[in-house]
C-alpha cells in the first residue's frame, strides 16, 4: 500500500506489480500507512492532519482521528488495535481501536 500526493492511497499487487484499487477520503497529501500483521487493515496519515482507519476488504473508513497539525508517521503495535501517529509539530498520539477485535473475529469488517 502506498500514500500518493493525489490524496489517496494505493493498493498493489507485487506479485505482478499491478494496482488492485485506490482508496479515497484525505482532502490532502497522504504522508504515512500502516498496515496490521493480519493485513485486514490499514492506517494512514495526511496533510489533512486526519488519521484514517482502512477495511481493506471493503475499502471503507471505520475510523478517523483529527490531529494539531500534519500527520508525519503512524504505525500499528502488533495486537492490531494500538496505533501510534506523529504531527508535524512534535505531538505522539496513542489511539486504541476500541471494540475492533471482536469486529474481526466476526468478520464485520
Amino acid at each position: 500500500i502506498s500514500g500518493a500526493s493525489d490524496n489517496t492511497l494505493k493498493v498493489w499487487d507485487l506479485t505482478n506489480r499491478k494496482q488492485l484499487f485506490t482508496l479515497e477520503g484525505h482532502s490532502y497529501s497522504v504522508n504515512a500507512v500502516a498496515v496490521t500483521t493480519d493485513g485486514k487493515l490499514a492506517i494512514s496519515g495526511a496533510s489533512d492532519n486526519t488519521l484514517k482507519v482502512w477495511d481493506l476488504a471493503s475499502g471503507n473508513v471505520i475510523a478517523s482521528f483529527t490531529c494539531k497539525s500534519s500527520i508525519a508517521c503512524c504505525a500499528i503495535a502488533p495486537d492490531g488495535v494500538t496505533i501510534v501517529a506523529g504531527d508535524e509539530s512534535g505531538r505522539v498520539y496513542f489511539l486504541r481501536l476500541e471494540g475492533i477485535t471482536e469486529y474481526l473475529e466476526q468478520g464485520m469488517v
